[in-house]
């Protein structure tokens, strides 16, 4: 049977995780939908890729697409006032973008800019996210929800922008703070706008189940909030506490844990409208996921539940609970940014290089005066029957084994353990073909595939561009750009080249749950081949470190204009000389004590002043260059 793109998008999931974004099309190549004023465009990355390659760009590469953005912002929004509507939901909805899902700054203009329409608002849990906040988001009706812990400069800032027309409501995260945030409004003749973060009874599931419960780093308890309504009684300042917060984690698998979550806050929330405060907000924080493998879910890395059963399980709870004890329905506040922006990047990087283990042509067979165990080692190849696989299986371990114990103790050369490791993979390899035609497999069989896995070494920092494949092992849909209408003949783990043992890509999303390996296509000589990992937009830029001084990529974003590919903010990746300068070194000292090294060797003889001149061109070259490899 022949194979075809349908194939390549079931193998890879692509209708199943791509969310109507991303398809495989026609030519074999993964593409990406546009939209051009009212058209949608289906367009191919490799293309893209090759356009930015004539224009200069090297790889790594970081695509960013404003439509996905812009997309995911709607379809936020429009799910909870769609739900809103249906059910006759008396409050508005008013998302917030959290700044720390991914901070650059392009995101958060872009997210401002598309989100007026909807006074999507932004949450900052830091002095660094508060000022970009402030500058950029101009919307007066747009909520501006500060979290985190607070210091009195903070706290100013904060209380200030009200001044300026800017909707600011600071939360209360820990006992301590409500005076703090108290003694200053005082002081600068401000009536704040409070909120306050509840810890949460209901456990959460996945990755950040501790977020919420008992023991969540953050939030007050039962006993602590009724402190904090008191206090702000004896105060006569209970009139500010306008917003009621609690955060579960994020990426929440399933709806059955966030519905039931929703119930107890809406609960306390209740309770504080009685104990007198006007509240008037609920924020149900973050949580809301994204399903990378598209298996649709409860697994970690999926959901079992779409954005707008989400939205309307959020609108139903708040609405019952709320009606049940006689009062109004408050604005509903999200704080979806994984949702929000993983869609928006794509990492697109090159194959540099190919390992392969298996050995499909038998080596040559030893000389007279080999070693006897490479003999025998020989001869198990030859003698290959699939009655005796699991015997002659034993046998080439067991020879394989004594050449390396031999080679260790000096009884035999280098050149003879590698001919013994030849004829080992052959062996392997051979025993693995045969087997899987078996129709029971020995049970120390069954992995022999998992042995031939090829090594794809790929040319971008696992620790920089995908750090949570690594630190808690997320699944990222990864596959193959282009040659989809050719059927993957490989199999592959893609390491990084920051030669470290954890630099790799290891997990793949799979139909039936997790696999070892990536489906891949047989490199072909002076051919590029080019890997895409998907819906990379939420914290892989924030959190990537600078492993092996490896810094961030190449980024540029892709629009459609007129019906014509446009590239614009482009950013050029970090150069050896920005690196350097982030761990501390003066590139200027650098080349200052190179060239005085260099020049000493002038004197001595050792180079010809020319060779000086070279040596230095290349130390500065290397210093403006890009941290990644250029071919």
């Amino acid at each position: 049977m022949s194979w075809g793109v349908k194939d390549a998008n079931e193998l890879y999931g692509v209708s199943r995780w791509g969310k109507n974004f991303f398809e495989v099309n026609a030519e074999g190549e993964v593409a990406v939908k546009l939209v051009d004023g009212e058209k949608t465009q289906s367009i191919s990355l490799k293309k893209i890729v090759d356009e930015l390659r004539e224009r200069g760009r090297g790889f790594p590469l970081l695509l960013r697409f404003r439509d996905l953005l812009d997309s995911r912002i709607e379809e936020l929004n429009e799910s909870f006032n769609q739900a809103m509507k249906n059910s006759g939901y008396r409050g508005e909805y008013r998302g917030v973008y959290p700044v720390k899902v991914n901070q650059q700054q392009q995101v958060i203009e872009e997210i401002v800019d598309f989100g007026k329409r909807y006074h999507y608002g932004l949450e900052v849990g830091s002095k660094p996210e508060l000022i970009a906040a402030l500058a950029y988001l101009e919307d007066p009706e747009a909520l501006l929800i500060c979290n985190g812990y607070k210091d009195d400069e903070f706290i100013d800032l904060a209380l200030s922008a009200t001044r300026i027309g800017k909707r600011v409501i600071i939360v209360i995260e820990m006992p301590g703070e409500l005076a703090a945030i108290l003694k200053r409004a005082k002081a600068l003749g401000v009536r704040p706008e409070l909120g306050v973060r509840f810890r949460l009874s209901t456990l959460s599931e996945g990755h950040w189940a501790e977020s919420g419960g008992d023991r969540s780093t953050f939030g007050l308890n039962a006993a602590q909030l009724i402190d904090a309504v008191d206090f702000l009684k004896s105060e006569d300042h209970l009139d500010c506490l306008k917003l009621f917060h609690y955060h579960q984690g994020s990426q929440l698998p399933n709806i059955a844990a966030i519905r039931k979550a929703a119930n107890e806050a809406v609960r306390v929330y209740v309770s504080l409208v009685k104990e007198g405060a006007p509240m008037g907000y609920l924020d149900m924080g973050g949580g809301l996921a994204v399903d990378y493998d598209g298996s649709h879910s409860s697994s970690s890395s999926s959901c079992n539940y779409e954005l707008k059963e989400y939205a309307v399980d959020m609108v139903e709870a708040v609405q019952g609970r709320c009606d049940d004890a006689g009062i109004d329905h408050p604005c509903i506040v999200t704080e979806s940014g994984r949702a929000v922006v993983a869609y928006y990047s794509v990492l697109v990087f090159d194959i540099l290089d190919v390992a392969q283990f298996e050995e499909h042509v038998r080596p040559d067979s030893p000389g007279e005066e080999s070693h006897e165990m490479l003999h025998n080692l020989w001869k198990v190849g030859g003698d290959l029957r699939e009655e005796s696989l699991q015997e002659c299986f034993n046998d080439a371990c067991y020879y394989r084994d004594q050449m390396r114990e031999l080679f260790n103790y000096g009884v035999i050369s280098l050149r003879e353990r590698g001919h013994a490791e030849k004829i080992y993979w052959y062996v392997i390899t051979m025993i693995a073909q045969r087997a899987r035609k078996l129709e029971t497999i020995p049970e120390e069989l069954q992995n022999l595939d998992g042995n031939l896995i090829d090594f794809y070494y790929a040319n971008f920092s696992v620790f920089q561009s995908l750090p949570d494949h690594w630190a808690i092992q997320q699944l990222f849909p990864v596959m193959p750009i282009h040659r989809l209408d050719e059927e993957p003949t490989r199999q592959a783990i893609l390491a990084d080249i920051t030669c470290d043992c954890d630099g790799k890509v290891d997990r793949f999303i799979d139909r039936q749950g997790v696999k070892n390996h990536l489906p891949v296509h047989e490199r072909k000589p002076c051919e590029d081949y080019f890997i895409g990992a998907f819906l990379v937009g939420a914290y892989q830029e924030t959190l990537g470190d600078l492993h092996n001084l490896l810094g961030d990529p190449h980024v540029v974003s892709v629009d459609l204009e007129e019906g014509e590919l446009s590239y614009t903010h482009e950013l050029e990746g970090d150069s050896v000389s920005d690196v350097l300068s982030y761990v501390e070194y003066d590139p200027k000292d650098l080349e200052r004590r190179f060239r005085s090294q260099a020049e000493r060797a002038v004197k001595k003889g050792l180079i010809e002043p020319q060779e000086r001149r070279k040596l230095m061109d290349s130390f500065r070259s290397m210093l403006n260059g890009y941290t990644y490899y250029e071919g």
